[in-house]
């Protein structure tokens, strides 16, 4: 390794110097060696702040490049730096890209057609199903669905892509070695994630926590990394607002899910849409705008054929909107015992889904 990437891979591990920072030192600098190298003077001279100039004296003196560079190692953790040809091109493109992406798996993987996808942590029914429905569809057309790893539609995302046998990337607010990996209860979606040849990423060096200023930081990447952002489910305070401002200033395309007008869930989303966001209601929807729906043509018309009459009176009644199974007893007028029997077999041959409390789903 040379000696300007582990001046780079320094730099990031003190972390009061960041993207815009390094951007406004790069005007002075040749190289990012350099930068490190320079002294305490220069730096000041250069427009650093004096405390922070101060600090980097400091810590340039107490860190050991090599002694964290066998971490890395022993973590199986990548480097990824924005010369480098495998540093994705979409990227590069936003107003202040990381100079240093660390990476576990398949980065390749986002040299592919992509899609952002974000919502709520506390998402409703709703939201589950039709997060699955998009994600499974958009997934098997060959979209690489990028989400943060975060709890509620996030993992939703990651694993209804990994459902279909599709590619995913997970980008985290916090470093990728084991003992930081945020949330925990995550891990194993990670590593699924990294089996299935996609990837997990992060700006933030091994041993960085998941601190809560780090998640705008994650969220421009989310952003920044695809063609344009989905968001399911998403309250007016959510974050995922931001990443949704943050791909339409980098020229991205912000797609939203309608909802309920009573759902808190859904005032973000309908937030969106209201002030310029595409409306999502189908996978179609997205490739279609996105110009990408021939890219494998696997999202099909599926249509479901009832095979008597008491299927086709439930079919009559069922959707992609979860109903429970005594509105169903009510709008069909079959009385209990017939209509248990019919969604148990119905369940069976894939036509419908309980997806709990009985409550019922097209599937």
């Amino acid at each position: 390794m040379n000696n300007n990437l582990k001046s780079l891979i320094s730099i990031s591990h003190f972390q009061k110097i960041g993207s815009v920072r390094l951007s406004m030192l790069k005007k002075t600098y040749p190289d990012w060696e350099s930068i490190y190298r320079a002294n305490y003077k220069s730096l000041i001279k250069a427009g650093l702040n004096e405390g922070i100039a101060y600090e980097l004296d400091e810590f340039r003196q107490k860190f050991n490049i090599e002694n964290e560079l066998q971490k890395y190692s022993q973590e199986n953790i990548n480097f990824c730096t924005i010369q480098d040809k495998n540093y994705p091109t979409l990227l590069k493109e936003i107003h202040d890209p990381p100079p240093i992406l660390y990476y576990k798996g398949n980065i390749n993987c986002l040299s592919n057609f992509s899609l952002s996808v974000v919502g709520s942590r506390k998402f409703t029914g709703y939201g589950k199903q039709i997060c699955k429905d998009l994600v499974n569809d958009l997934a098997k057309n060959g979209l690489v669905i990028v989400s943060g790893l975060a709890l509620g539609i996030d993992a939703l995302a990651h694993f209804s892509t990994l459902e279909v046998g599709g590619i995913t990337a997970g980008v985290l607010g916090s470093g990728l070695d084991q003992a930081h990996i945020y949330p925990r209860t995550n891990k194993n979606l990670a590593n699924k994630i990294i089996i299935n040849n996609g990837v997990i990423i992060s700006e933030f060096p091994i041993n960085t926590e998941a601190l809560r200023q780090n998640f705008p930081q994650r969220n421009r990447v989310i952003a920044g990394l695809t063609k344009g952002t989905l968001v399911i489910e998403a309250n007016i305070k959510s974050g995922s607002l931001i990443t949704a401002n943050l791909a339409n200033e980098s020229g991205r395309d912000v797609f939203a899910v309608p909802g309920s007008i009573y759902n808190e869930s859904s005032k973000g989303t309908h937030k969106l849409i209201s002030e310029g966001a595409k409306l999502a209601t189908c996978a179609e929807d997205i490739l279609n705008e996105l110009d990408i729906r021939d890219l494998k043509n696997i999202t099909e018309n599926k249509k479901i054929l009832p095979e008597n009459k008491n299927e086709e009176e439930i079919l009559a009644n069922i959707s992609k909107i979860p109903i429970h199974i005594n509105n169903i007893i009510q709008s069909t007028k079959l009385d209990t015992r017939t209509i248990n029997s019919t969604l148990t077999i119905m369940e069976m041959k894939g036509m419908i889904k309980n997806i709990g409390n009985m409550m019922f789903v097209v599937k």
